[in-house]
C-alpha cells in the first residue's frame, strides 16, 4: 500500500522528499507463514545485518501471539527494530512507520552494519521502495457521513459516485471495496484532486537489478498447510487469553489493531458471534485469503525476485539460494512467480 502536495496537508505531515526510497538495504518478504522470520535470522547473521520489521501489526505492544513476533531469544541473536512501538489502543500511520524506518536504517548504517527489512506488509514494502502518497489525514466525520449517505441505496452507490469524479480509481476498485472507495472519495473531497492522479508518479517501479528484494515462495498446498499449523499453534499458545488481557488492560483496541488477523475474529468470538471452533476456522480462512492478496501484491512489484522454498528446505538452505540469486543477474533468477 505515494505523497500528497495539496494545501490540505498539515504542515507537520511528511512529504515524499523526506522519505526517499531506501535502496541500500536488503528486503526479505513473502506471504504469511512462509517462514520469513527464520530465514531473516539466518540471512542477517550471514550479512552482519540488523533487522527492521516490515509488519504493520508487530508495532503493537502485547499483541505477540497473533502477530508471531520474534522471541526474546531471537532478538538477542540479531537486533530487531520497529517492534512493540505503541500501545494497542493507539493508531500508527504509515507516515510514522516510514519516519521511524529511515531513522533506524541510518543508525544501523552508522554502526557499519547492513540493513535488512523483513516482514510481510506489502504496503510498507512498496512505500520503502517507491515512496508514498500519504494524503490528508483520515477524516472520520466525513467517512461516517459518506456511509450514512449510502444507506438505503444500491450497494454500488459509492463506487458510482467515485466513478463520476475519479473514473481511473473507480476502475481499479471492486464496487464492494467500501474502505478504499471511501478513502478515494475522501481524498477528492479534501483536496479537490483525484487520488489516481496524485498516486500516478509513485506507480513506476525499479528493475530487480537495482534492488535486493527477495520473496519467499511456497507451493499453495505447502502454504495452506503451514497456515493451518500456525493458526492451531496460536490458539494453543493462548491467543484468546491474550486478547482478553488486552481488553482488560486497555478497554478497547485501536481501529488498526482490532483489524489484525486473529484478533478481529477473537474479538467477535468474545462478543458471542461465533463458537471457538468456528473462530479458529475463520482465522485460518481469512489468513489464507490475506496470503493470496499478498502474493498478488508481490507479483505486481517489478523489484521482487522470487525464491522457491520447498517443505524440507532449511532456513540456511534458503539463505544460500538467496545469496546465489543476489550474485547473479535478475534476468536469470527472477522468473515469474510460481503459481
Amino acid at each position: 500500500m505515494p505523497v500528497e502536495h495539496s494545501a490540505e496537508r498539515e504542515a507537520s505531515q511528511p512529504t515524499r522528499e523526506e522519505f526517499p526510497p531506501i535502496l541500500d538495504a536488503w528486503y526479505l518478504t513473502g506471504p504469511t507463514a512462509s517462514g520469513k522470520s527464520a530465514v531473516a535470522l539466518a540471512l542477517a547473521r550471514r550479512l552482519d545485518a540488523e533487522i527492521i520489521s516490515m509488519d504493520s501489526m508487530a508495532i503493537f505492544r502485547g499483541m505477540d501471539i497473533g502477530t508471531a513476533k520474534p522471541t526474546s531469544a531471537e532478538r538477542q541473536m540479531v537486533p530487531h527494530h520497529l517492534i512493540d512501538l505503541v500501545e494497542p489502543n493507539e493508531d500508527f500511520s504509515i507516515a510514522q512507520y516510514l519516519q521511524a524506518a529511515h531513522q533506524v536504517a541510518a543508525e544501523i548504517r552508522s554502526r557499519g552494519r547492513v540493513v535488512l527489512f523483513a516482514g510481510g506488509t506489502p504496503l510498507y514494502l512498496k512505500a520503502l521502495l517507491r515512496g508514498l502518497f500519504i494524503g490528508p489525514a483520515a477524516d472520520w466525520v466525513l467517512r461516517k457521513k459518506l456511509l450514512e449517505e449510502a444507506e438505503g441505496k444500491p450497494p454500488d452507490y459509492l463506487h458510482r459516485r467515485l466513478a463520476e469524479v475519479d473514473p481511473v480509481a473507480a476502475a481499479k476498485l471492486h464496487p464492494h471495496d467500501t474502505r478504499r472507495i471511501i478513502r478515494a472519495l475522501e481524498v477528492y473531497l479534501k483536496t479537490g484532486q483525484p487520488i489516481s492522479s496524485l498516486q500516478k508518479q509513485f506507480e513506476q517501479g525499479r528493475s530487480a537489478e537495482e534492488c535486493r528484494v527477495f520473496v519467499l515462495w511456497r507451493s499453495r498446498d505447502d502454504l495452506r498447510r503451514r497456515i493451518a499449523d500456525r493458526v492451531a499453534a496460536m490458539f494453543a499458545a493462548g491467543l484468546v487469553e491474550e486478547v482478553k488481557t488486552l481488553l482488560a488492560r486497555y478497554g478497547r483496541l485501536s481501529r488498526t489493531a482490532s483489524q489484525a488477523l486473529g484478533y478481529r475474529e477473537v474479538l467477535e468470538y468474545l462478543e458471542g458471534r461465533r463458537t471457538l471452533a468456528e473462530t479458529q476456522l475463520a482465522v485460518e480462512r481469512h489468513t489464507w485469503q490475506f496470503a493470496r492478496r499478498q502474493m498478488m501484491w508481490f507479483r505486481s512489484l517489478s523489484e521482487c525476485r522470487f525464491v522457491p522454498v520447498g517443505p524440507e528446505d532449511s532456513p540456511e538452505q534458503t539463505v544460500e539460494q538467496i545469496l546465489r540469486m543476489a550474485a547473479q543477474k535478475p534476468s536469470t533468477t527472477s522468473d515469474p512467480a510460481p503459481g
